[in-house]
């Protein structure tokens, strides 16, 4: 456990800030006002609320229910706050995750050579271009066949093993870069610790071909060690027992040299990182290995470059034109102000198919948090739900509640004006698509336009739409390895932006391990190791009927 942080000056409750309380009196005055009219009575509005990043990347927030009245009240919050303050502490490599006493230096991952961040007065830049540099090699040795396996054939399939960050930065961003992947090897992704994900993900494949890359920082993490003793025992049963063959087809991205010697890998094929790393933060880490591996080198420092070009406008750019500031702001003003409780992010991009669920960690574990920096209860709304899934496939699942339901649903719709698979007219459909329904949320249909339409007077209530379902815009040139990097740290820093401006620790995650702590008590009991389980009445029942399912 980390040593109690130095006292801090304590901020004033943020809801008794005197911007917060403005955006109070404005909300109140505004709240009733339709997008239909904002547009009307503001000509300009959709130029003055859109604004430019890098590489081309474009954010429309003017369907958003904003002014530019709201975007300065929500700019004075910004400052009252102190992000910039904040911002500076985080680049300048502070150990602003208190509760856990790191350095929170994700930007480190894709800073240049050339680049110095201090951490306990180590300059760690070189540190993170060995181990980028070292993934290169290996990774060049995959992809060309030198690297064989124990019998030599060389490797046909690639098998990444992790869970939480571990597995859905690699696997979203495998997805995303499909394009631009090694087609002669395939690639896989196993984190649950139902046998079944282990079973279909290596159903077809031959272990003297597969490569296994097991993800865990201390190499203990439950899942993550149970799959990768499981594919262990299955490499060996497929190679003949030979203990040796696990050098071969085996990797570690571990900072455990100890368990992962013992495990039967080559510590010369580990690849560590830091503990100033997070894990939903890590996949332009080694965590993303199985990344290079699919992309290439040259491809997954593109990536990073992408990364660098978002982290250096994030840092440089003033507030009123810095995406991941608006974007924060816009969320904030959603969820505080006018009561939302989810947000829907819907790619218009088949290959970002799992973007959603990668950002459910980056926010959802982020930002769901009930104490402030100081320990005390949030009086405010802190993370919204997030979920979605690829345009047009939602249209025909989800869309029409967002459309005509009770819940006010904020949208981020992500679009390309290039597609990476030209063929006949699809694109224009795509984006044909995606203009619409933003458009469609924003407007909606009024009762006297249906009624217009010929309607009958009993149907007309059924096809109004009320409108005024706020979303924004990211409109970019192609997804490429750049923009997937310019992309993801675009969410990165509206996280950190909302955390800061909430107070609390976007950093930490102590949520999630009080069911780790059951669990482990669980497991001998579920085995019938220990006959008189100590629990509640219903999880008692529950594991007396698993026993009994299982006749022990």
């Amino acid at each position: 456990m980390p040593n109690a942080p130095a006292p801090s000056p304590v901020r004033q409750s943020l809801t008794d800030l005197p911007e917060w309380k403005a955006l109070q009196s404005h909300c109140a005055q505004t709240s009733h006002e339709h997008l239909r009219e904002m547009f009307k009575n503001d000509p300009t509005r959709a130029r003055s609320l859109s604004t430019d990043g890098p590489g081309g990347m474009f954010m429309d927030y003017s369907k958003q229910r904003v002014t530019s009245q709201t975007m300065d009240l929500l700019l004075s919050l910004c400052e009252a706050c102190g992000l910039r303050a904040r911002i500076d502490a985080m680049f300048r490599g502070d150990k602003i995750n208190v509760t856990e006493d790191r350095a929170v230096l994700h930007v480190a991952l894709r800073a240049p050579r050339t680049s110095r961040i201090m951490v306990d007065g180590i300059d760690v830049v070189p540190e993170v271009h060995q181990v980028l540099d070292r993934m290169s090699t290996f990774a060049d040795s995959i992809r060309s066949g030198a690297w064989k396996g124990h019998t030599g054939k060389r490797i046909r399939h690639v098998i990444n093993i992790g869970i939480g960050g571990s597995d859905l930065g690699p696997a979203m961003a495998y997805d995303a870069l499909t394009a631009y992947s090694a087609r002669d090897i395939s690639f896989r992704f196993v984190s649950n610790v139902d046998a079944t994900d282990f079973a279909e993900k290596t159903r077809d494949c031959d272990p003297a071909e597969t490569l296994f890359i097991v993800c865990s920082k201390t190499f203990t993490t439950l899942e993550t060690m149970t799959n990768a003793s499981t594919a262990r025992e299955w490499t060996l049963k497929g190679l003949g027992g030979d203990a040796t063959a696990v050098a071969k087809h085996f990797v570690a991205v571990s900072t455990n040299a100890q368990k992962v010697k013992a495990f039967g890998i080559d510590t010369a094929n580990m690849f560590g990182f830091w503990d100033w790393i997070g894990g939903r933060y890590s996949m332009d880490s080694a965590i993303g290995l199985s990344t290079m591996v699919a992309v290439g080198p040259s491809a997954f420092r593109e990536m990073l470059g992408g990364f660098h070009e978002m982290d250096e406008h994030f840092r440089t750019t003033p507030f009123a034109k810095n995406l991941p500031v608006i974007m924060a702001l816009v969320g904030l003003w959603n969820s505080n102000f006018l009561g939302a409780q989810t947000l829907a992010v819907l790619p218009y991009d088949q290959y970002l198919d799992r973007f959603s669920a990668y950002l459910q960690q980056l926010e959802m574990e982020s930002n769901g948090k009930h104490v402030t920096l100081d320990g005390t209860r949030v009086k405010w709304s802190t993370c919204p739900a997030v979920w979605g899934q690829p345009g047009t496939n939602g249209q025909h699942a989800f869309y029409q509640m967002i459309h005509q339901g009770t819940p006010l649903v904020p949208c981020d719709f992500i679009a390309f004006c290039e597609p990476l698979n030209p063929i006949g007219t699809h694109q224009d459909l795509l984006i044909a698509n995606v203009l619409a329904q933003a458009e469609a949320l924003a407007f909606g249909k009024t009762l006297e336009e249906v009624e217009a339409e010929g309607s009958a007077q009993w149907l007309a209530p059924h096809r109004q739409f009320d409108g005024n379902r706020p979303s924004t815009m990211i409109l970019a040139p192609k997804l490429t390895p750049a923009m997937l990097g310019r992309l993801i740290a675009l969410y990165e820093h509206k996280v950190f932006v909302q955390g800061t401006i909430w107070g609390i620790n976007s950093f930490d995650q102590w949520g999630v391990e009080l069911g780790k702590v059951l669990a482990q008590r669980i497991i001998p009991e579920l085995s019938g190791s220990t006959p008189k389980p100590a629990h509640d009445s219903s999880t008692q029942q529950l594991i007396g009927r698993y026993r009994a399912g299982r006749r022990r």
